[in-house]
């Protein structure tokens, strides 16, 4: 389904595509990055965040490098400090998905609310 089919049920939704960066090779990353802007999705996922492993910067980097500044890049999977959550936004991801949120927060805090 393309985006115009689905807008025109909700125009303010957005639509992410999620990919299990751990399974795939840097060609096949680059290869689905590319056939998912052509489609005109929002937001590309590194993972379901279950998968064998943690998002990886070099994934963020490369899909960066492979998709416009018109689609998000969400991290997902193995985010639990703010230095990981840092070290992704650096590398271009735009959102992450994390189940330590509180924890980076309280980091973050400790660090710049002094």
């Amino acid at each position: 389904m393309r985006r115009e089919q689905i807008a025109e049920y909700n125009k303010h939704i957005n639509i992410k595509v999620i990919i299990e960066t751990a399974i795939l090779t840097r060609d096949e990353i680059k290869k689905v990055c590319a056939i998912i802007e052509r489609a005109g999705a929002d937001f590309v996922k590194t993972s379901t965040g279950f998968g064998v492993k943690g998002v990886e910067l070099d994934d963020v980097r490369l899909i960066r490098e492979v998709v416009t500044r018109n689609i998000g890049v969400k991290a997902s999977g193995g985010i639990r400090t703010f230095k990981d959550a840092q070290a992704l936004i650096d590398a271009g991801a735009t959102r992450l998905g994390t189940s330590s949120g509180i924890n980076i927060i309280k980091e973050y805090s400790a660090i710049f609310d002094k």
